[in-house]
């Protein structure tokens, strides 16, 4: 805001000029004061002039009353004339060059996503914006590592200018971790001098969850020069600490990390909100904590907390909304409505710095979410920048998409074959990567398998374990990572994906060498995405040809595809309804999250960040 746009702020909001917008006949919900009343609000340019209150002790239904003519309004506001003057308030109302009547609905401010990434939606910046908004949402805090990891800087770059596309305001958190950690090789390998080259960049917020938290821990040197570049220009800095604790969190706490996404227990989230973190509830596609975590949530406690998705696919979206879900598990969990909006706003914005937004008052961003209610938080409409952007789930401004050619064609894969899969056993006995319910941390398991006369592994219909491959695919290095998984459930044929958290090789399993062989050259020719094989044949497919992790299509397209594969992947391969097929797979190779994990290189034990051998003896 120029010093003009300033004066004429100030002038609106003294009354001695109208109003570009008044929004009107509205119950407001003040969250510095935790409280709500009717009222109406002045907007000029892109901020908040003033908030007339025009009965603190009316409700919704005394707004409604009031009618929708501007007769209505003046009606409305007359127990409020020793205050302000009916004259006033009814004057600023009828001077404004345009009047917008909310009907009654309760005006929030505009909801934040505390932590994303943009990339697990599978779909672009300029159409997760499109997603979202008509669902209250208008910022979102996002860390590009998915992305990162594959094409680096220009990567990055192309982030930043896919996000001016769109009126969602995504900031973006540098990427701490490219990649994932020291034992791992990704598409690209960010220092702090890279970091540092986009760190002034108006769309850089702060530094990314840092992942390598025994680099944190062991102060080692790459891993501080980062912590260095980032407290030097004041940024936050997030965190990732799943099962840190004691003296370990001490130290994680200590190297200035401001917040953790990773809690999982009660006693997780108090421990760090005790060491002055702020925690954020995730409820995601993927990961759902927040129903387990709210219940720590208290009066005294709750502005150390925020909320976030982490990740959130589109069929996720198009069936419970975005943030408006998170509002909801809260309330069913017993907070109040108002210090569940807290969470979703104001403590967003305090944590991150943003003192531009997250509250309804003068001199804020008019970032606005209109509800019918604050019990399913339906959304009638979205205002960004005091623009309407969404009404009754309509994205309203015009789409415009960013060319992808600088993210396209990021499949490198040397010397692969069928024979890359066989997987050599000394004994019987081996380890296997367990899935647990509920999340993405894994567990370290051995069983007896069924081997071939060579020794090597042979799937067995009695057991529920199976082969799973990582293919490197960024540096044609022609590597194969082999492991087993159990608790997959697939019965038949093989699924591949190139969205294997963090570093985003091909990632493969299936029953047999040959189905699972067919999926990865599947998704070579294709540029990356998923595949799913059945005796020979590609039974279906989703193409990702942006870095291999985003498709150029719109989300529902990618939420048809995305239910399409999942019935695949149910009825003909035989995978369990309670395993999201392409998810689960994607997390099996997230080295930062315990216990047993694989990569390209293979096995990788969590715990002792290290990877370790297959046999078991």
């Amino acid at each position: 805001m120029d010093i003009n746009q300033r004066r004429r702020l100030i002038a609106v909001a003294a009354g001695r000029e109208p109003a570009d917008l008044a929004i009107t006949n509205c119950q407001i919900v003040d969250v510095f004061r935790a409280e709500i009343f009717s009222g109406a609000i002045l907007i000029a340019d892109d901020r908040i002039a003033a908030v007339l209150r025009t009965d603190a002790d009316t409700d919704a239904d005394s707004i409604a009353e009031a009618g929708e003519t501007v007769a209505g309004i003046a009606e409305s506001v007359k127990s409020a004339a020793g205050v302000y003057g009916t004259d006033n308030i009814t004057a600023a109302i009828k001077s404004a060059a345009s009047l917008y009547d909310a009907g009654g609905a309760y005006v929030a401010p505009g909801l934040i996503d505390s932590h994303i990434h943009i990339e697990s939606s599978f779909v672009t910046p300029e159409e997760f914006g499109r997603l979202v908004v008509p669902h209250g949402t208008t910022t979102v805090i996002a860390d590009p590592h998915e992305i990162a990891n594959v094409g680096g800087l220009p990567a990055l770059r192309y982030m930043i200018r896919a996000a001016n596309r769109t009126a969602l305001d995504i900031k973006y958190m540098l990427p701490s971790c490219v990649p994932p950690s020291p034992q791992e090789e990704s598409g690209a390998r960010l220092d702090a001098d890279d970091l540092a080259v986009l760190a002034d960049d108006p769309a850089i917020l702060g530094l990314g969850e840092f992942m390598d938290y025994p680099g944190v821990i062991n102060t080692h040197p790459n891993v501080m020069a980062k912590l260095d570049l980032a407290h030097s220009r004041g940024m936050t800095v997030d965190g990732h600490s799943p099962g840190v604790a004691g003296r370990d969190l001490d130290a994680y706490a200590a190297a200035g990390i401001s917040t953790d996404h990773e809690c999982s227990t009660q006693s997780e989230m108090l421990d760090r909100l005790s060491r002055g973190m702020y925690v954020l509830l995730r409820h995601g596609s993927a990961t759902l904590d927040l129903a387990n975590l709210v219940g720590a949530v208290t009066p005294l406690n709750s502005r150390r907390c925020l909320i976030c998705s982490d990740d959130r696919q589109p069929r996720t979206i198009l069936e419970k909304g975005h943030l408006e879900e998170h509002l909801r598990l809260c309330v069913a969990g017993g907070l109040d409505p108002v210090v569940a909006l807290q969470m979703a706003s104001l403590n967003a914005a305090e944590c991150y710095g943003l003192n531009d937004r997250g509250a309804i008052c003068p001199g804020r961003r008019a970032d606005l979410v209109l509800f019918d209610n604050l019990i399913d938080f339906t959304v009638a409409a979205t205002f960004i920048r005091g623009r309407r952007v969404a009404e009754r789930g309509r994205y309203l401004p015009q789409f415009e998409r960013e060319p992808i050619a600088p993210v396209a064609s990021s499949i490198r894969v040397r010397d692969f074959s069928v024979k890359r899969l066989a997987l050599p056993l000394k004994s019987a006995t081996a380890k296997v990567i367990d899935i647990l319910p509920g999340g993405v941390v894994t567990g370290k398991g051995t069983a007896t398998v069924s081997r071939d006369e060579a020794g090597r592994f042979v799937y067995s219909p009695d057991s529920d374990i199976v082969k799973i491959a990582v293919v490197e695919r960024h540096r044609n290095t022609g590597r194969v990572g082999l492991g087993l998984l159990r608790g997959y459930g697939i019965r038949r044929g093989a699924v591949a994906f190139s969205v294997a958290h963090d570093t985003h090789n091909i990632i493969v399993a299936g029953v047999n060498d040959a189905d699972m062989a067919l999926a990865v050259e599947t998704l070579i020719d294709q540029g990356g995405g998923a595949a799913l094989t059945l005796d020979g044949k590609v039974i279906g497919s989703l193409p990702l040809p942006v870095a291999g992790l985003m498709s150029d299509r719109t989300g529902d397209w990618v939420a048809a595809h995305l239910d399409e594969l999942f019935d695949l992947a149910v009825n003909r391969l035989g995978i369990s309804p309670d395993v999201d097929p392409l998810l689960t797979l994607g997390f099996m190779s997230l080295t930062v999250i315990p216990e047993l994990k694989i990569t390209d290189r293979g096995l990788f034990d969590v715990a002792a960040f290290k990877h370790t051998g297959i046999d078991a003896n």
